[in-house]
């Protein structure tokens, strides 16, 4: 599997403390329509702390049907129990998701070797490619470059998404090691891709997915004059996105937009007037809303 351009890490929208399937299905055919390479269902986006088992299961499934193969799907399945992301990788595998995305196990703060032994083994149980997930801010846990380059031998890991803000990593790890590195930021898409990385699990296309993926399209091919146009536009909305915890701005955002109705499960909770304030300022500044 070829892990190139831009990816979706797709929200899961709620309505009366339910998955509201009928607006995922919705999202899912504007995302596939403006040409984005894959969706990320129940990552970080998606709220995978709150889903039940049963729901985490069941949006991975919806969202792999619905797609029907027009995208890639990268199913986040990953866990601080390497029997957990065991079991869901292998329901995602049954179901045909094209690969998984692995989060670094978190609050248990694992040694190297642990690491290393956690996703090769989520791997070969589930058969399916995986992608790291690199978010020290979340896990209190970075992979180690060297770690990610031991692990770029196994034939199932494809690909690492490196959401810790540092360019310099982009290029210790290319240096390190051969593998697909994609850009965990919208703000870092371009610098990331600059120093070898091949795309985006973005945020961002979660409204604006066209504008995204052309910007990408435009820095793979060298067209970074162009890519920078859209960067340069779309910045504020980057920056703002991330006002507070995602995926609180990009929910509020696409409530304001009339994509979904805005409801979150505790503990996150809507945003405060001020910073919901600058948001909607942003939204309205680029013809959002």
């Amino acid at each position: 599997m070829n892990c190139s351009g831009c990816y979706t890490a797709i929200v899961t929208p709620f309505r009366n403390n339910a998955v509201d399937y009928a607006a995922l299905e919705m999202l899912i055919e504007k995302q596939i329509a403006a040409g984005v390479a894959g969706l990320v269902p129940v990552g970080t986006t998606g709220e995978s702390p709150t889903l039940s088992y049963k729901e985490h299961d069941e949006v991975i499934e919806f969202v792999t049907k619905k797609a029907n193969k027009r995208c890639q799907i990268i199913a986040g399945t990953g866990g601080n129990s390497t029997a957990e992301a065991i079991q869901l990788s292998q329901h995602a595998a049954k179901i045909g998701a094209d690969a998984t995305l692995q989060v670094t196990p978190y609050y248990n703060k694992p040694t190297a070797e642990g690491l290393y032994r956690h996703f090769s083994i989520v791997a070969e149980k589930s058969g399916l490619p995986i992608v790291l997930y690199n978010v020290p801010g979340r896990t209190g846990r970075e992979i180690p470059v060297d770690v990610v380059a031991r692990l770029s031998k196994h034939q199932l890991v494809i690909a690492t998404k490196e959401a810790g803000g540092s360019v310099d990593r982009v290029n210790a790890i290319l240096d390190a090691c051969d593998i697909t590195v994609l850009s965990g930021d919208d703000s870092l898409t371009l610098p990331m891709i600059a120093v070898g990385a091949k795309g985006i699990v973005s945020v961002a296309s979660n409204i604006i997915p066209k504008q995204v993926s052309q910007m990408v399209e435009y820095a793979l091919n060298g067209n970074f004059s162009q890519a920078y146009q859209i960067h340069k536009k779309y910045y504020p909305l980057f920056r703002d996105l991330f006002i507070e915890s995602n995926p609180i701005p990009i929910k509020a955002a696409m409530a304001d937009m009339k994509l979904i109705a805005e409801e979150y499960r505790l503990p996150l909770c809507e945003m405060q007037s001020d910073t919901r304030e600058k948001l909607r300022k942003t939204l309205a500044k680029l013809g959002l809303i």
